[in-house]
């Protein structure tokens, strides 16, 4: 047990250090631009501000569905998948429902990973457009 704690730890901090730097681009994205934009608009500017920082994230990474055994491509795609650890799922609307963040839980189910943002870029201040979850095995 001792040798899986401080890996765990170390992971989280590390989960955490990337989430941070997400935000922090994130931050910069949408005091520039600002809400009423779409979507795709968002996700551009945020690989760029990731990229600028040398954070490795890809946009609209494929996601297949593994049923009985066999991977089906369904057509699902994560909007960005930052250091093969993190997705980010980003949205523009009114404001954040249920479904979005269960979204994001079958997401972080199906590529087997811990951690997703949840970005609304269409509020006024972004601290009230984000959601962080955590998927635990």
């Amino acid at each position: 047990m001792q040798k899986t704690e401080p890996q765990r730890t170390q992971s989280f901090a590390e989960l955490n250090q990337i989430s941070q730097h997400i935000l922090d681009a994130a931050f910069r994205v949408h005091s520039t631009l600002g809400p009423g934009l779409l979507e795709s608009t968002y996700e551009h500017c945020l690989l760029y501000e990731l990229g600028k920082a040398g954070i490795l994230a890809s946009r609209q990474v494929e996601l297949p569905v593994v049923y009985d055994g066999v991977k089906i491509d369904a057509g699902y795609r994560l909007d960005m998948l930052v250091e093969d650890r993190v997705i980010v799922e980003i949205k523009a609307v009114e404001r954040l429902l249920p479904i979005h963040e269960a979204q994001l839980l079958t997401y972080l189910k199906l590529a087997n990973k811990q951690l997703g943002l949840l970005i609304n870029f269409n509020v006024h201040s972004l601290k009230n457009g984000i959601k962080r979850m955590v998927h635990s095995s």
